[in-house]
């Protein structure tokens, strides 16, 4: 028994509850070290993944001090080597007010994340991306289908922009792209790739992520709906998830909340893998 409650005592100093949600702080300049710490990490979570092309790509935080301008990351600098001191902050006007040594911004990234940060004042993080299945599925001139579960989170819930009028130089285009995401937490952008935004940084990272493997999915199962049509046997359909069943599915994985746990696990293991380099 002594032995038994001794165990039990150990599991439970290793065994944490979950927090039920994202850390709240009184002092704003003390959350604005947070969130720029956990963009850091996002963005090392995003070239893990593959998704830094180039200097393609941008992930943005609304700054709590001055919520009229946000935290994103310098143009031209690596993601995987990417640390808090190195973001700059960008204010409505897209001017560098401060941030790290280089001082360069990726217009579009201003153009996108500004109309979006406007449009949407309750999202607090935005990302945009070239991914690889996201950028593909994005060339077929059509909306994500709900067939899996993970799809589901994305019910009702993910804008299709049609139109592509190149790089994103021009606030007009920003706006557009703000318009057709609407009240929605993603956005296919054709012939560009996707877009996500989330009120905590975590969310955004993960419906990201989950989207693009939702569309790796929906091209693999596409590609062999097709081939089973061919050879006369399946019609060349995937099954879709009925509305009834979709809609109850995303009420457990669609949440904000249920984005924020989700992504946890991505986030600590990238948080062990970078040590204290990315709080620097």
């Amino acid at each position: 028994m002594r032995l038994m409650s001794s165990l039990l005592t150990h599991l439970g100093d290793v065994i944490q509850t979950p927090p039920r949600g994202p850390p709240t702080f009184k002092d704003p300049y003390e959350e604005r070290d947070y969130l720029k710490a956990r963009l850091a990490l996002a963005f090392r979570i995003f070239a893990k993944q593959g998704y830094d092309e180039g200097v393609a790509g941008h992930i943005t935080v609304r700054d709590p001090v001055d919520p009229s301008s946000f935290w994103v990351n310098p143009f031209g600098v690596a993601w995987p080597l990417l640390r808090a001191s190195d973001l700059i902050r960008v204010d409505h006007n897209g001017r560098i007010v401060e941030g790290g040594s280089v001082r360069f911004l990726n217009q579009a990234a201003f153009m996108i994340h500004a109309a979006v940060h406007t449009a949407r004042p309750e999202i607090n993080c935005v990302a945009h991306s070239h991914s690889i299945y996201g950028r593909a599925f994005s060339t077929l001139g059509r909306n994500l289908d709900i067939i899996t579960q993970d799809s589901c989170a994305f019910y009702n819930d993910v804008a299709h922009y049609d139109s592509f009028g190149g790089i994103v130089l021009a606030a007009d285009e920003g706006r557009n792209i703000a318009a057709a995401l609407g009240p929605r937490k993603a956005a296919i952008l054709a012939n560009h790739g996707l877009l996500t935004c989330g009120t905590t940084i975590e969310s955004c990272v993960f419906w990201f992520t989950s989207l693009e493997k939702c569309c790796q999915v929906q091209l693999l199962a596409d590609a062999a709906a097709a081939g089973r049509g061919s050879h006369g046997g399946g019609g060349g359909q995937t099954v879709k998830i009925g509305d009834e069943e979709a809609e109850f599915t995303y009420r457990a994985v669609g949440s904000e909340k249920a984005g924020w746990f989700s992504a946890r696990p991505a986030f600590a293991v990238m948080e062990h893998e970078s040590g204290a380099d990315y709080k620097m």
